[in-house]
């Protein structure tokens, strides 16, 4: 399974370059081109690591690391900069490592492969065919990760934590709505559905009038 980035870099030239770099070496590269588009691609898709440059239009970099941190995103995080003066505000506010302008393209892929070694050997929740990956936020069911919107990885989570227990529609809805978001329960039941056709050997049990369980 190819390992996903995201490229957060404003320079148009050196961003498609970087994308033939990493596409060179079999990784899936999303380029996004303002701090916005990046923080609304984190949105509708989970990546391995995120590549960033600071200065770059709308939110710069460091902000958008600072938004995702604030919502508990711990994905790996590599700073592109030729600002060294930045370079404290970028390991303060959450990154894993940086690399200044002009930089050697081998330099770069052996900062991201120690980065993605280091955070794959995470430790990870097992139960049967599932297993979570706390470092990098992802779901894999038998060995393959599982294609999650945001509301699904929260509810099948929430499962996994809670396994052979029964976990109340109030509690799902408590988690995975704000009181003005009006989760329902008929939304839980559609979420449930889904998430039982991605993961079809694994047992969800529906505790009538009550909520839901995961029996390992």
């Amino acid at each position: 399974m190819s390992n996903k980035i995201l490229l957060l870099e404003d320079d148009i030239l050196l961003g498609e370059t970087i994308v033939d770099l990493l596409e060179d070496e079999e990784y899936l590269v999303t380029h996004c081109v303002n701090g916005q588009q990046a923080i609304d691609t984190t949105f509708e898709n989970k990546f391995d690591i995120y590549l960033l440059d600071i200065n770059v239009p709308l939110i710069n970099g460091l902000t958008v690391l600072k938004e995702l941190r604030d919502a508990d995103d711990n994905t790996p995080t590599i700073f592109l900069t030729s600002h060294k003066d930045k370079l404290k505000d970028a390991f303060l506010t959450g990154g894993d490592d940086y690399i200044t302008k002009p930089f050697d393209n081998d330099e770069l892929l052996l900062r991201i492969h120690a980065l993605l070694k280091r955070t794959k050997t995470s430790i990870c929740t097992e139960i049967g065919l599932l297993s979570h990956n706390e470092t990098l936020n992802r779901i894999i069911y038998d060995n393959k990760e599982l294609d999650l919107s945001i509301k699904e990885y929260q509810l099948l989570l929430l499962l996994m934590k809670h396994v052979n227990s029964t976990v109340s529609k109030d509690l799902i809805i408590q988690e995975l709505w704000n009181a003005s978001d009006g989760g329902s329960n008929g939304a839980v039941r559609v979420y449930i559905n889904r998430i039982k056709q991605l993961v079809p050997n694994i047992t969800i049990q529906n505790i009538r009038g009550i909520g839901y369980k995961l029996v390992s």
